[in-house]
């Protein structure tokens, strides 16, 4: 793809809140059909997503959570989330995906730095994710962001053998602004 392309393209994506009706069952269906294809993960990748956005959908404090969706021309591609952790000032960065169709137009970060920058105006000190080794673009958008890998752990899980990874970033003063 050309500079011109991706510039034109630039210019159709838009990153906005998922609040319009279909977003919530979009993102369950986009992780369970995406993850399939690409790794032949089974049901049980969407069942997990599907409590993820259940919950954030039934009991999320808009001041302190909230979820973006990634369009390319009017098309959902690519959403994330960010919710409250299990300790305070601590967030969770969950359900972070960009379908093939939105891959290589910058979505991925756009779609980490809406989150991040929330995070910051919402008072949070630290963001936290979990993770798959196999998913090394994603962890890539992490890492330019400047968070750090705590610990990992292999697991049995959507039907294959996976290393589960944590990874943390501090949003404190002198922490890095993560430029992605």
């Amino acid at each position: 793809m050309s500079r011109r392309d991706q510039q034109r393209d630039q210019r159709r994506a838009v990153v906005r809140r998922a609040d319009r009706p279909g977003d919530l069952g979009w993102v369950v269906m986009a992780h369970g059909e995406v993850y399939d294809r690409q790794f032949g993960w089974n049901t049980d990748f969407e069942v997990l997503v599907a409590k993820i956005v259940a919950d954030y959908g039934v009991k999320h404090d808009p001041a302190r959570e909230a979820a973006w969706i990634a369009e390319l021309d009017g098309r959902r591609v690519g959403c994330v989330f960010l919710v409250a952790g299990d300790r305070p000032g601590v967030a969770k960065l969950r359900i972070l995906l960009v379908t093939p169709e939105g891959r290589g137009l910058g979505l991925g970060t756009r779609l980490v730095a809406e989150c991040l920058a929330f995070a910051r105006e919402a008072g949070y000190e630290q963001v936290t994710l979990w993770t798959n080794d196999v998913l090394v673009a994603a962890r890539r958008i992490y890492q330019s962001f400047g968070f750090t890998l705590t610990d990992e752990e292999p697991h049995h899980s959507f039907g294959h053998d996976l290393v589960g990874q944590n990874w943390t970033l501090d949003l404190r003063a002198g922490a890095a602004d993560g430029g992605g």
